[in-house]
């Protein structure tokens, strides 16, 4: 069962539009060619050691955090993809190795019930994570995901970007089009808090360019946090116990969605076009249409589950 009070993000629910830099990260890195992993920045944290390696050092950059045990097989799986992973970053995080055998404080403070668990730390919280062995590609975009998140966190607040070091050079990006007034309108409607303005100037600008991905992408997201702005997920998960209940599983994956369980999100409402006729499939179908625009049209999770959902239809 889903566990929606997991935070899925920086923000205590995930900027889809994280999603859309973690896949552009991925084409430049396909684009580049095979090269050499760079030495991970690796280190084996202790109770004594996780304040200065783990908190202290999230402040300036993400953290990975590791927690395994050499009593797990998937430990063994797991650690040298990581290594491999966070070392292709090149010193953009760093990798910490928690031994929960000799550091048992730490999972419990982390409230960790299995190994291997990863979490994300930065700014001091763990943002993101999942517990259990994951094939080098998922965990790569992942990361990637992670890493969008953060440059979108450092974007939006420039004081908090550390000092580049000494005789480090900050990569500026070239100058592109002038932002479209009705994006920038939406953006600062949504740092204010005002959802519905936002909407209509996602609208405008679709109404305008209707191809426009990123004013899609928006509109789908406000829709979401809308949808869930007074949902409580005690009572959905309550809900969930009645499979005649559409709105609840509907509005469960929402959540879903907004906890970066898109996979999970999009295979429950699959799930409901399968058992459903009628008004109640169509309502599920168009449903989950607008949980697609949530998302670039790259993302490999929208391949999947376009060809799940025509399986279900027919």
């Amino acid at each position: 069962m889903a566990d929606f009070s997991r935070p899925g993000s920086l923000y205590g629910a995930v900027d889809l539009g994280a999603r859309k830099q973690a896949i552009d990260a991925q084409a430049r890195r396909e684009a580049a060619g095979p090269q050499a992993a760079t030495s991970a920045s690796v280190v084996d944290v202790t109770e004594e050691t996780f304040t200065t390696d783990v908190i202290d050092r999230s402040m300036t950059m993400p953290v990975v955090l590791d927690l395994w045990s050499p009593r797990a097989p998937g430990s063994a799986q797991l650690s040298p993809v990581l290594e491999k992973v966070v070392g292709d970053l090149g010193g953009r995080a760093v990798l910490a190795k928690v031994n929960v055998d000799t550091s048992p404080q730490i999972a419990q403070a982390l409230r960790v019930q299995a190994v291997p668990t990863v979490l994300a730390i930065f700014q001091g919280q763990a943002v993101t994570g999942f517990q259990q062995v994951l094939p080098e590609q998922e965990v790569r975009r992942w990361l990637d995901e992670l890493m969008g998140a953060v440059e979108q966190f450092y974007q939006a607040n420039p004081d908090a970007r550390p000092a580049p070091a000494d005789g480090e050079q900050q990569q500026q990006a070239p100058d592109g089009p002038p932002a479209d007034p009705d994006m920038v309108a939406a953006e600062q409607a949504i740092e204010s808090g005002d959802l519905d303005a936002a909407q209509e100037a996602y609208q405008r600008l679709l109404a305008r360019s209707p191809g426009n991905e990123d004013a899609k992408m928006g509109l789908a997201g406000v829709g979401l946090i809308k949808r869930t702005a007074e949902a409580d997920p005690a009572d959905v998960q309550r809900r969930l116990q009645d499979p005649a209940d559409i709105d609840a599983q509907l509005l469960a994956a929402d959540l879903e969605m907004l906890s970066g369980s898109v996979d999970e999100a999009f295979g429950r409402v699959i799930a409901v076009v399968k058992r459903t006729s009628g008004d109640e499939r169509d309502k599920a179908r168009r449903h989950l249409l607008g949980l697609f625009d949530a998302l670039p049209t790259e993302d490999p999770s929208l391949a999947k589950a376009r060809r799940a959902l025509a399986s279900a239809l027919f």
